[in-house]
């Protein structure tokens, strides 16, 4: 009798060490991971906002500035020209300097690009430089801060979130981008009733890029966290530069990510750009533009929250990307044809909805999943490529739309001269190929999620052991 109380008394013993065990082996969070996350979100939403503020006022920037649309186009395609080159020095930037020195650099960027902006309808500047020159010389810099500034919500989960919240971290940071795409929607049209009223534009939108700048700054003092969160935070970066890329080109799984995402990243690109100008030759205004701009953000970001809450809990990544896609292929199919409609402002909108819900959904899913079928390659390698994809195929959709487009009016002062039927029509169908090869051809495992796993079950049959083994003389002793 006495033996098994002493048997049950030590049984209860080594569980009460288990229990500690387990406790010790879960990593630590700091507090300070959500302020950084607040201060991308803003920079990135700054960002966003600087990068299409004339799209949805494209026809009154145009004569402000005595342009052609062509010429206001390339204020927003620039920064897509810019990405490019720029994309590979910053993922190597993000996984070699760090977070904190990609943050403050492009923080900066972004700051001293919307100066310059606002500088260029000053009376006071040589006339060489006023208007347009220095105008897209501001917009040439906050396109230099973007690659950094997109690349870093997948960093940034990666070293300072648990397993658990990487992909709601990913997906709040990734997702202040479009949320800056629709203030830029909202308030532009509100403010720019009229030509005169640019300067103003210009300068409220200098506001939100100086306070990013001024927090970055002085509150972000870590590169990474003193402890890691994770098992693979630890592994993060793992392999040099170079060698990563490498691998990535000989990665099946990836390179279909990489070839299908990006597609998708260039059609979205491409519809924020030209929205307004597709539903302006139908007789739509300004105001109804921006409106489906911001519903195809707002239902984008409610979709892409409510996916990221369910794959953290779930882990399916593949599944949720794939029936998103397919159903943002359908959407853009349906915007194709409402768009060429008259008085069906309601359908407009309603599809719009539709295209940002299912389509801006797989953004921070898909960053996450490229992380996962390419570890242990650094995230903002694996990041950064798709990136510069979206980046390239964004520019060719946007040159090819351009060019598809027929002429209704040849007065150039008409900037509403332009159907848009033949390229709506080509970007639904580049959206459906590139869903129909993804649901097909793509198919990985979760690297990351298995390494943690075995990590994990190795580190607890160690410390076991050990519990074993110490336990072991105290019941011989009994």
């Amino acid at each position: 009798m006495q033996e098994d109380e002493l048997d049950c008394d030590n049984v209860e013993l080594v569980a009460e060490v288990n229990e500690d065990l387990t406790k010790l082996l879960k990593y630590k969070v700091y507090k300070r991971r959500w302020f950084i996350l607040l201060v991308i979100c803003i920079l990135n939403c700054s960002n966003a906002m600087i990068w299409l503020s004339f799209a949805p006022v494209a026809d009154q920037t145009a004569k402000y500035f005595e342009l052609s649309l062509d010429q206001v186009n390339w204020l927003s395609l620039i920064f897509l020209v810019v990405a490019i080159p720029v994309g590979f020095g910053t993922t190597w930037m993000l996984d070699t300097l760090g977070l904190r020195t990609s943050l403050i650099l492009s923080s900066w960027l972004n700051m001293t690009g919307g100066i310059l902006r606002f500088l260029s309808i000053l009376d006071n500047i040589p006339v060489g430089l006023r208007n347009y020159p220095l105008l897209m010389a501001g917009q040439t810099l906050c396109a230099l801060a973007q690659p950094l500034v997109l690349l870093s919500p997948t960093k940034l989960a990666a070293i300072w979130f648990p397993e658990n919240q990487r992909a709601t971290a990913n997906m709040i940071a990734s997702m202040s981008n479009p949320l800056g795409i629709l203030f830029a929607n909202i308030f532009s049209p509100m403010i720019v009733g009229s030509k005169e009223k640019i300067p103003q534009l210009l300068g409220i939108y200098t506001i939100p890029a100086a306070i990013a700048c001024l927090l970055a700054t002085v509150g972000i003092r870590n590169r990474v966290p003193p402890s890691p969160p994770s098992s693979s935070a630890v592994a993060s970066s793992s392999e040099p530069f170079l060698a990563g890329v490498k691998l990535l080109v000989r990665n099946k799984p990836y390179m279909i990510l990489l070839t299908c995402f990006g597609a998708g990243i260039g059609i979205f690109t491409s519809f924020s750009t030209l929205l307004q100008q597709i539903l302006c030759v139908k007789g739509y205004s300004n105001d109804l533009a921006g409106l489906c701009g911001a519903l195809f953000v707002v239902f984008g970001i409610l979709g892409a929250f409510l996916l990221g809450l369910y794959v953290d809990r779930t882990k399916k990544f593949i599944e949720v990307t794939k029936i998103s896609f397919c159903l943002a292929a359908l959407a853009s199919i349906a915007f194709a044809v409402v768009s060429q409609m008259r008085t069906q402002g309601i359908a407009v909108a309603v599809v719009s909805s539709l295209f940002g819900m299912f389509g801006f959904a797989i953004y921070p899913i898909s960053m996450e999943l490229a992380v996962e079928c390419s570890y242990p390659i650094g995230e903002a390698t694996s990041a950064g490529l798709i990136f510069i994809s979206g980046q390239i195929q964004g520019i060719i959709f946007i040159m090819l739309f351009q060019l598809l487009t027929k002429k209704l009016a040849d007065d150039p002062q008409y900037t509403c001269a332009l159907s848009w039927k033949v390229p709506t029509l080509v970007m639904a169908a580049f959206c459906s190929a590139g869903a129909c090869l993804f649901v097909i051809f793509f198919h990985t495992e979760y690297k990351r999620l298995k390494e943690e796993a075995v990590a994990t079950n190795s580190q607890a049959i160690e410390q076991n052991n050990g519990i074993d083994n110490e336990a072991e003389p105290e019941l011989l002793q009994a």
